[in-house]
């Protein structure tokens, strides 16, 4: 069976369950460790354009705790700052989270430590909250997450008391506009640049509302189902993006998808009809040609985000992506089998220019996810000998 996100992937087996290393094949041989010149699937075509901003990193292993579900441990435990089997009386090796460790020390002069995010505005009353959050204040002390749009655009310009003005270019942009004439020409071209990046949200919010309005009104049972899901992910990337550039925060986590949820989606354009992501993973041979299209959305959904990011011009020449670290990544290696190794990450940005990208870097078998996380933290300038089971730090990524 093909499948598109590593280099060479369509020559290995399907992995084992989960627990069960497999080895990663590039060309049809044993991938070596080590960097590689960074190729790029159909999946991760998409960041062509960014290839020397970006690094993908593979042979990443977790180790799964028996005791509770895969997918559980594979969204609340991916950040996790504890080894498997160290926290006592908790099946969830589950500790405070790398988000608030980083923030403990970068997030200490934002108005908000930490940004959550989530592009889940429903329940599945069959899961727990370890199904839905990944990012934790400690042991069963979930950070919780804002799942509307409206709510963090509210939260992020204090619009919510003022009903007037919903929208924040209404409020502020007759007075900006009089500013405007005394400033350089580069700095009316960001100023410009700024505001209609808002405007877009805005009319994406507005857009968002009105069908939902139209669905309630036609009595829709589930109107979320129908909601153009692959708009929302935009929409949640861009406020992210938006608190990043304002410097409200320094530290924020998109979850893109929930765990085993069953509830079917719109993929707008997409998908034909509304499908279930993870119903669909475990079907693959009936599902796969939809599938990498999702795949491939995902991927060109980050990329997006970080050609943005890369556009916001910061201090001494750098751009708000060269002073970021930003990563994407799941808990589960393959979602049909729930293995927990060889786990799909990319990493882009410049951490303020400690990382050296534009590379694959292919791991020892066995190396622990962890040591991805220690990585950036010393990125961050946060010094610590270990975090959770990691053995060191992946040097190949360093500058």
């Amino acid at each position: 069976m093909r499948r598109g996100f590593f280099p060479g992937e369509s020559d290995r087996p399907i992995p084992a369950f989960a627990g069960q290393n497999n080895v990663w094949r590039f060309e049809g041989k044993v991938a070596p460790v080590g960097s590689h010149p960074l190729t790029l699937t159909e999946t991760l075509a998409p960041l062509h354009k960014m290839r020397d901003k970006v690094a993908l990193i593979t042979g990443l292993d977790r180790i799964f705790q028996h005791g509770t579900d895969s997918h559980a441990q594979a969204a609340s435990c991916f950040l996790t700052s504890v080894a498997p089997f160290e926290v006592e009386n908790s099946a969830y090796p589950l500790a405070r989270t790398l988000d608030h460790i980083a923030a403990d020390k970068i997030g200490r002069t934002t108005p908000y430590a930490t940004l959550e995010l989530s592009c889940n505005d429903h329940k599945n009353n069959i899961e727990s909250i370890y199904f839905d959050n990944m990012s934790w204040y400690g042991t069963g002390h979930v950070a919780p997450s804002m799942r509307n749009p409206r709510a963090v655009y509210d939260r992020l310009f204090g619009t919510r008391d003022n009903t007037r003005f919903r929208n924040i270019t209404d409020l502020a942009l007759g007075n900006a506009n009089r500013l405007q004439p005394q400033l350089s020409r580069a700095d009316q071209r960001k100023f410009e640049e700024y505001f209609e990046a808002i405007r877009t949200i805005e009319t994406r919010m507005d857009r968002i509302a009105s069908v939902k309005s139209e669905l309630v009104t036609a009595n829709v049972k589930r109107p979320e189902d129908h909601l153009p899901r692959n708009e929302y992910i935009h929409l949640m990337g861009d406020l992210m993006v938006l608190a990043l550039q304002n410097g409200l925060t320094h530290v924020g986590t998109l979850m893109a998808g929930p765990e085993r949820w069953t509830t079917p989606t719109n993929w707008e354009g997409i998908l034909d009809k509304p499908q279930s992501h993870h119903a669909m993973t475990h079907a693959p041979q009936n599902h796969l040609e939809d599938l990498l299209k999702l795949d491939r959305f995902h991927i060109s959904a980050f990329a997006r985000l970080v050609e943005r990011m890369d556009n916001i011009e910061e201090a001494n020449g750098t751009t708000l992506l060269d002073n970021t670290i930003f990563t994407l990544g799941a808990g589960l290696g393959d979602g049909t089998t729930h293995q927990y190794n060889d786990l799909p990450l990319v990493v882009a940005g410049g951490g303020g220019g400690k990382l050296k990208l534009g590379k694959h870097v292919h791991c020892q078998q066995g190396t622990p996810l962890a040591n991805l996380w220690l990585t950036q933290l010393h990125a961050l300038g946060i010094d610590r000998k270990t975090y959770a089971d990691s053995t060191g730090t992946l040097s190949e990524i360093m500058a």
